[in-house]
């Protein structure tokens, strides 16, 4: 039986102290797209403007994008048909997306024909996908060590949205579409280590429901 390693995650306070380092940086606008959504990494550096629905404040998950082990990339298939998925978003983080959109718009005039279109929410200066490796290295890194939040991956960030809506008491399978699960057994499975101290709360309500019979 494979034995599952246990994931690492923020705190909601480590998270917003994040987003507060991250705040006066290009990339404070993905950073907090990727707290929200709970998005993976091929699927958020793949998302394109047609994607976010600016009238109904929301976005459908059609694509990845995959890095090729020579260089280059590609657009693909989400991992699963219910990786293929449509979520609200927040009006604060619209206007988030809206701002960053106004300057992309300005470097994409600026660098003119060199700018290659893709479309892309989140590019690079050229407007090619951006490298997860450099990603992580020039920008979400230095961020944690500004921040002084414990080393954890970029991956880590999608099980921390996960974490914390657990901690909000969303319901199971409201946490499994918005990741993009199979199941909600896998959900469940996946984020068994929330799950102990959840029990301890469910036994704490059920004392305070039944203390008085």
């Amino acid at each position: 039986r494979k034995i599952s390693k246990e994931k690492r995650t923020l705190t909601h306070t480590e998270a917003k102290a994040f987003l507060e380092a991250a705040k006066s940086t290009k990339w404070y606008s993905l950073f907090r797209f990727i707290f929200e959504t709970g998005l993976r990494p091929s699927e958020y550096l793949g998302l394109k403007w047609n994607d976010i629905d600016f009238d109904s404040n929301s976005l459908s998950v059609v694509r990845t994008v995959v890095e090729r082990a020579k260089g280059g990339f590609f657009f693909g298939d989400t991992k699963t048909n219910s990786s293929r998925r449509s979520l609200p978003l927040s009006t604060e983080l619209m206007q988030v997306l809206k701002s960053h959109r106004i300057k992309q718009f300005e470097e994409r005039l600026k660098l003119g024909q060199d700018y290659q279109n893709h479309d892309l929410v989140f590019a690079s200066e050229t407007g090619t996908p951006l490298q997860r490796r450099n990603l992580i290295r020039r920008h979400f890194k230095p961020l944690l060590k500004k921040a002084g939040l414990p080393d954890i991956s970029i991956y880590e960030m999608r099980h921390t949205t996960a974490t914390l809506l657990f901690w909000a008491d969303v319901h199971p399978k409201i946490v499994s579409e918005r990741l993009g699960h199979s199941s909600v057994v896998l959900t469940l499975d996946t984020y068994s280590h929330v799950l102990p101290t959840m029990q301890k709360e469910a036994t704490a309500k059920l004392f305070n429901i039944f203390k008085t019979a």
